[in-house]
Formats: C-alpha cells, structure tokens, sequence
C-alpha cells in the first residue's frame, strides 16, 4: 500500500484502471473533457499490477477500477466519479488539487 500512496501523491489525479475496463474509459474521458490530464496507470499492461489491485482492494475499493485519487485523496469508482459529477462537486475538487485551472 506505501507504493499506492507514493504514486497517488506525485500528480493531482491519478487513476488506476485497466484496458478492457469500459467504466474506466469513461472516467478518463470526462476528465480529458474537463482539460484534466489525469496520470492513468493501466494495471493490465504495468510490472506490479496484480500487487497494486490487490493494495486498492485493501484500501477498500470494489471494483478495483476504475480508482480515482484526487490531490492524493481517494474518491471512488466511477459512480462516486459520476455523482460529485452531477452534484457539481468534481470540478472544484479538480481546481483545489491543482489539476483544472478554469
């Protein structure tokens, strides 16, 4: 769990996700929409990936992607994603991590 918290704590948004994951596009995308540009690291294609699945797992997220962390805070899964979206939440979390400057 050190090496997730070490990774999540280097850039503003960081998301663990995996190729095949559909929910994971998705929340990359509206990000991308935003002008974020999240650091995605793709569990399926990095050394690791299976330790670093297993370290969210712990840290209690279920899936394991997509698993946003925003200004090294974890947020969720896609539907925490989606409803601090529609709450009108997610964008001033961005401004105050430092990754969405409008």
């Amino acid at each position: 769990m050190e090496r997730v918290s070490k990774m999540v704590s280097e850039k503003p948004v960081v998301i663990f996700s995996m190729t095949t994951c559909c929910m994971s596009h998705t929340i990359i995308s509206l990000f991308s929409d935003f002008g974020v540009n999240p650091t995605v690291y793709e569990l399926d294609e990095i050394s690791r990936g299976r330790e670093i699945e297993q370290a969210l797992s712990r840290l209690g997220c279920n899936p394991t992607v997509p698993a946003v962390f925003i200004g090294g805070e974890f947020v969720g899964g896609a539907n925490e994603v989606m409803s601090l979206h529609l709450k009108r939440a997610l964008k001033p979390m961005l401004k105050r991590a430092g990754a969405l400057w409008v």
